[in-house]
């Protein structure tokens, strides 16, 4: 039996590191769940901005702040994401599209955290 006193010294045959290692695990996964439903919804809302962007040449600017408000709802955006910015330049002939809003996420065993997210696309015309 003195092959199970060899197994006991060897490394990682602790269980206090398995259970350090499934707590971070746990931790990291908790925390991607919970930042990750309102980075993909900057991230959706950020690409209307940008495709209304790339062909803001053929559309005026009521059409572009409608589909990006029609966006905002479906995504279930707060408020203030709902003042969109749409700027034109001469020179140099350029359109920017932004807006900024925050938004509260729950963080298990931590509460509330409030990110603050500004979509904006910029293109040339």
């Amino acid at each position: 039996m003195v092959k199970s006193r060899e197994h006991s010294s060897r490394r990682g045959a602790g269980a206090l590191g398995c259970v350090a290692t499934m707590v971070i695990l746990v931790a990291a996964i908790l925390l991607v769940v919970s930042f990750g439903k309102p980075w993909f919804r900057y991230q959706q809302f950020r690409d209307v901005m940008k495709s209304s962007a790339r062909y803001a040449t053929s559309l005026p600017d009521s059409v572009i702040r409608a589909r990006l408000l029609a966006t905002a709802d479906s995504l279930g955006l707060p408020k203030a994401a709902k003042r969109i910015s749409i700027l034109r330049s001469a020179s140099p002939a350029q359109i920017i599209i932004s807006s900024e809003y925050i938004e509260s996420v729950q963080v298990p065993l931590y509460g509330t955290v409030k990110v603050k997210f500004k979509p904006r696309a910029e293109e040339a015309l």
